[in-house]
């Protein structure tokens, strides 16, 4: 892999988790979290093995998933609220289906079959 490419990756990673971190809105967190999707996914196939693009592929799957359950948890929040804070999570569906998600993202159990190698 190119160096600069594998610089840019880093920093968009770095990048995604900075606007994470400090985002105070769920769209916000969202974007931090897709950046750092994004800018994993040729980190983890730069070899051209087939099971580094299989597990490149179930994690993209995977992430995708748990950022449409993480938006939808964030909508019906906003729905039932009327705020997009990251603090005002009040409603039990949108905290149930928030904790689902992030369960996701970091792989825990029950969640944790599609984790690459």
């Amino acid at each position: 892999m190119n160096p600069y490419a594998k610089l840019t990756f880093l920093m968009s990673l770095m990048l995604g988790t900075t606007i994470t971190a400090s985002s105070n809105q769920w769209v916000s967190a969202w974007a931090g979290l897709e950046i750092n999707t994004l800018a994993i996914i040729p980190l983890i196939s730069k070899s051209h093995h087939p099971r580094a693009i299989e597990a490149a592929i179930k994690y993209f799957l995977v992430q995708a998933a748990a950022s449409t359950l993480l938006l939808f948890s964030s909508m019906i929040n906003a729905w039932h609220t009327g705020q997009w804070d990251i603090t005002q999570l009040n409603h039990p569906t949108s905290s149930l289906l928030l904790t689902t998600a992030i369960a996701m993202k970091l792989g825990l159990v029950p969640f944790h079959f599609w984790f690459p190698e």
